[in-house]
């Protein structure tokens, strides 16, 4: 069974840091691009980042650009997400996703039907 499995959420202060991981289970992502969403209460699930099977590209949602960072390790079969200068608005639960269609691709995508594994999703919350 294919799982990937979120974790390193939580509850933090304006200005603060937390680091996501995501890792995955049952198969090798590791020549596909893997991404997070987020969504908000009372909002529709929306584009955070993503990055390509080598690592070697990474794509931003504009309102976190210079405060979040993709990473991944092929190795571990784990992608990452690093995010300071935390604001009130980046709360939300965080979902990890990964593209198996596309393998050794140089594209990434920023829509939720360019993947097709999901995670469960961690709780990011962000007081003022």
């Amino acid at each position: 069974q294919v799982q990937l499995v979120e974790s390193g959420g939580g509850l933090v202060q304006a200005g603060g840091s937390l680091r996501l991981s995501c890792a995955a289970s049952g198969r090798t992502f590791s020549t596909n691009p893997m991404g997070w969403f987020r969504q908000a209460p009372g909002k529709e699930r929306e584009f955070v980042a993503a990055i390509t099977w080598s690592g070697g590209r990474t794509d931003y949602k504009d309102s976190v650009k210079g405060r979040f960072t993709i990473s991944r390790d092929n190795a571990k079969n784990t992608v990452y997400l690093q995010m300071n200068n935390l604001k009130p608005e980046d709360t939300a639960v965080y979902y990890c996703a990964a593209d198996s269609f596309s393998s050794l691709a140089s594209r990434i995508g920023v829509r939720s039907r360019d993947y097709n594994y999901w995670g469960q999703g961690t709780q990011v919350t962000v007081s003022s």
